[in-house]
């Protein structure tokens, strides 16, 4: 019934606007005439017929001409068929009061006050009072029952059509949880078994995925949802190269937990994860090796509220230490983690410990180690943007190479058993101070397990992460919002990616390997060229590329030239062959380094150089410290050109 009701309704809405009125003219015609012959019932207690026969009959058709014939006029010259009737409110039922009431008193003037033969004289009062009350109902119900399902087709109108790639359980499971969504509306499947096309499910047509350009532009569809959480990334990806020709963005499942609960709107679908696009299937962790460094242990994160040092944090936590001590510098980044993580800890209070400090503040540090005596430290807080570090040098080498060294011998100072230095690819023949202070931070540590015997240190050195702070696909996911351009630095650059949990699963499974002194870095696949992953984050979101090819295309790419200190490739390892470990996608390095002694003494000057300002000696010093390394512009200290 409810229906049969609702395709009626969006016929009467679908109408042309004089087809409406003419259909509130027919209707207000039979309420006057139903009015009439009601107000002869209940002034005669009986049904007076129309058929003219005796002088009553001939008496109610006349009083229905009569009512007609007065009644239109007027609720025409009154304007009450120009007002949208589902939108009818307080002032449209106002017209109809002064309309009706205008009425009644030329009506009641010919039959209750002139009379006419076979026309009780009460039925003119009678009359314009049930016509009143009628044609104020017909407003009202029009109102609730077209409004309302009005409301609803508009809705409709404004939602935006998607098809789902996947007709198996989840993907009748996303339908069931999406279907009352007011920002989208499924329109159909798409699946690539054969034996499907054609069929429908929950009253939806499933359509084979090779049509889907097709069906794009028939069907007006501007969102695919990716509706296979079990697919092997090898074949994920040829299904995502294969929408991507089709200009429409693609989005991916929502929390399990909020599709199970029905809880899912347009916002928390998620888009494309570009790491799906790096083809790299992911390998299973090895359980020991994860919790070796971590479970019924205290564990220290420095640089907590960061990218990767977050990521950490949360992936600690669910390995069971007795203990995770949060140092961060920035009390914004801090109580963000500090915030998440505590709504997952039982007894948060005993295990989970937010500390504001700085790696710098040996004092501080101390007095924290000395407290809780940590056995495991993951060493993750640095000054990693490029640019910013070449602008400022000596905050750099101060916070890269002497914090690293101020926490290492802190932690040895105070027993900490395996130390993990998370280091960057542009350690290796550095062109610029952040990549040459991460490097002395390696070369540190290197050293320093000759004169500290007890403490383990190793590092693990790896490339760009995907969605970390100031990467590339968040600023590009901006750029595509807000319309374009895409800014790349060079069209040839290019970078080894990774996910930011597989990079810490590895990191944490690397330490856990260290016998001291080592230097491990991770499988990243096969460099990815930036050009092209601006290419595909164009295509994901449903747009084309805007170029010589396409000059009428949504986004553009604009080159503004390499960054001070940037290099178009990067690399893992200095020299040598790495060396394979229990772990497919971790390997070891050797790296040379200087004795203790020695670096010590260099050390002494580089410290001497930075609380000076110094650039041209710190610049010297640095490239007389670290091998490789090359600057490829000149100092770019903001302060210093300033002064200068």
């Amino acid at each position: 019934m409810k229906k049969r009701t609702f395709k009626i309704t969006t016929q009467i809405l679908a109408l042309p606007r004089m087809a409406k009125r003419i259909l509130a003219l027919v209707v207000d015609i039979s309420v006057c005439v139903i009015t009439v012959w009601l107000s002869y019932y209940l002034r005669l207690g009986e049904f007076i017929r129309f058929t003219g026969q005796n002088e009553l009959e001939k008496g109610v058709v006349w009083a229905s001409v009569i009512s007609v014939v007065i009644a239109l006029p007027i609720f025409i010259l009154m304007g009450m068929y120009r007002a949208i009737f589902r939108f009818n409110g307080g002032q449209a039922l106002m017209v109809v009061s002064w309309s009706v009431g205008l009425y009644g008193i030329l009506y009641s003037f010919i039959f209750t006050f002139l009379g006419m033969s076979g026309v009780p004289r009460t039925i003119g009062i009678i009359q314009p009072v049930l016509l009143l009350m009628l044609i104020g109902a017909s407003r009202g119900l029009v109102r609730i029952v077209l409004g309302d399902h009005y409301l609803i087709l508009l809705r409709k109108s404004k939602r935006q059509k998607v098809l789902v790639y996947g007709a198996g359980q989840t993907g009748r499971q996303l339908v069931a949880a999406i279907s009352n969504a007011q920002e989208m509306q499924v329109v159909g499947f798409l699946d690539d078994d054969d034996r499907l096309i054609g069929r429908s499910l929950n009253g939806l047509t499933i359509y084979s995925a090779s049509d889907l350009v097709d069906l794009v532009s028939t069907l007006s569809i501007k969102h695919v949802l990716l509706a296979m959480p079990s697919l092997q990334r090898k074949r994920r990806n040829e299904i995502i190269n294969k929408i991507r020709t089709a200009n429409v963005s693609v989005r991916t499942l929502p929390n399990l937990t909020l599709l199970s609960k029905k809880q899912v709107n347009f916002s928390n679908l998620h888009d494309l994860d570009v790491d799906d696009l790096l083809g790299r299937d992911p390998v299973m962790a090895i359980q020991s090796l994860l919790e070796k460094n971590i479970r019924n242990k205290i564990v220290l994160v420095t640089g907590a509220g960061g990218s990767i040092g977050s990521e950490l944090c949360r992936q600690i936590i669910y390995l069971g230490p007795t203990k995770l001590l949060l140092v961060e510098q920035s009390e914004f980044a801090l109580y963000e983690i500090y915030q998440e993580i505590k709504g997952i800890v039982y007894n948060h209070q005993n295990i989970l410990f937010p500390l504001i400090a700085s790696v710098q503040d040996k004092e501080r540090m101390h007095e924290i180690m000395a407290a809780w005596h940590p056995d495991t430290v993951y060493h993750v807080a640095a000054y990693k943007h490029v640019p910013l570090v070449e602008q400022n040098p000596s905050e750099g080498i101060k916070n890269n190479a002497f914090g690293t060294l101020c926490v290492a011998e802190v932690s040895a100072e105070n027993g900490v058993a395996d130390f993990v230095l998370i280091s960057t690819d542009k350690a290796v023949r550095p062109t610029n101070i952040m990549g040459a202070s991460k490097r002395l931070a390696e070369m540190i540590l290197q050293a320093s397990g000759d004169v500290y015997k007890d403490t383990k240190f190793s590092i693990v050195r790896f490339g760009n992460v995907l969605d970390s702070s100031g990467s590339v696909v968040p600023r590009f996911r901006q750029q595509i919002l807000d319309g374009g351009p895409i800014t790349l630095t060079h069209p040839d650059i290019t970078r080894y990616i990774m996910t930011i949990p597989e990079a810490v699963q590895l990191v944490i499974q690397a330490g856990a390997m260290a016998e001291g002194g080592d230097v491990f870095i991770l499988e990243m696949g096969q460099p990815v060229k930036i050009m092209d992953l601006a290419r595909n984050m164009i295509e994901l979101s449903g747009m084309t590329l805007k170029n010589e090819e396409n000059p009428l295309g949504d986004i553009e790419i604009e080159i503004i030239g390499l960054r001070v200190g940037e290099k178009l490739y990067e690399e893992l390892m200095i020299v040598g062959k790495p060396m394979p470990t229990a772990h497919i996608r971790i390997f070891k390095v050797y790296e040379e380094f200087m004795p203790w002694d020695r670096l010590k003494s260099h050390l002494n000057t580089l410290d001497t150089a930075v609380s000076l300002k110094n650039n041209n000696l710190i610049r010297s010093i640095m490239q007389e410290i670290v091998s490789g390394y090359a600057p490829n512009n000149e100092i770019a200290d903001l302060v210093y050109l300033q002064q200068k």
